[in-house]
């Protein structure tokens, strides 16, 4: 027999042949402390046909003038077509790294994140977050950074050139997760100053004639230390 003391009950547990009865756990995020914990989702305008190889489709750049830590924990995508390539493609999205980034990114929407916008709770600090964009029809501008040589995560999918328009859903991309750190034990993407990812077309550019628009979605802590 043996068993557990309880840190802030003294109640004891019986582990092992003393109990029959299961011991529970309950998960709570890393401790946010003065920062907070964000989700935004951001969606596309209709992308123009021919989106170019490695084209940047949305940008996130963290920038702290508290030396909190960005903790991203999931980048999901999603996309829909409303008019059909006349050419089929093996087309990819890959979600890569960026370093040393000086100077944002210019181009598409860039998104409102002052105030409440993306908290997950009011009283939460505005996020550190200093810039993120999204295309509006085409690939964004890079600004100033330093992309890994080596992508965080990627998906490949097909387009074929059948009459969409006769076909529901008008799905070419289901939600998918580029980078998912979101269970136990399992380690975030971690920015420090001037750091931070972006989402891009992989080396095929995109068939003519497809319109398409896409949302992405991230989750992430701001924490004083990891």
């Amino acid at each position: 027999m043996a068993v557990i003391e309880g840190g802030v009950s003294a109640a004891l547990a019986g582990v092992g042949a003393e109990s029959a009865l299961p011991l529970h756990t309950v998960r709570f995020p890393v401790s946010v402390g003065a920062g907070g914990g964000y989700k935004l989702g951001a969606t596309s305008g209709t992308m123009a046909a021919a989106l170019a190889a490695n084209a940047e489709i949305f940008q996130f750049r963290y920038v702290t003038a508290a030396s909190r830590l960005g903790l991203v924990y999931k980048v999901s995508i999603s996309a829909g077509a409303n008019l059909a390539a006349t050419v089929a493609a093996i087309l990819s999205l890959k979600m890569t790294a960026a370093r040393a980034w000086t100077a944002a990114g210019t181009g598409g929407t860039r998104l409102t994140l002052t105030g409440n916008n993306a908290k997950l709770r009011t009283s939460y600090a505005t996020t550190e977050v200093n810039d993120a964009g999204v295309s509006t029809t085409a690939g964004l501008t890079a600004g100033t950074k330093t992309l890994d040589t080596m992508d965080l995560g990627g998906i490949a999918f097909g387009i074929g050139t059948g009459a969409i328009t006769v076909s529901l859903p008008l799905i070419i991309l289901p939600k998918t997760a580029l980078f998912d750190a979101d269970g136990e034990g399992q380690h975030p993407l971690v920015l420090a100053n001037q750091e931070g990812f972006v989402v891009r077309n992989g080396a095929v550019a995109f068939p003519a004639t497809m319109t398409w628009n896409f949302t992405v979605e991230v989750l992430w802590l701001e924490v004083p230390a990891f």
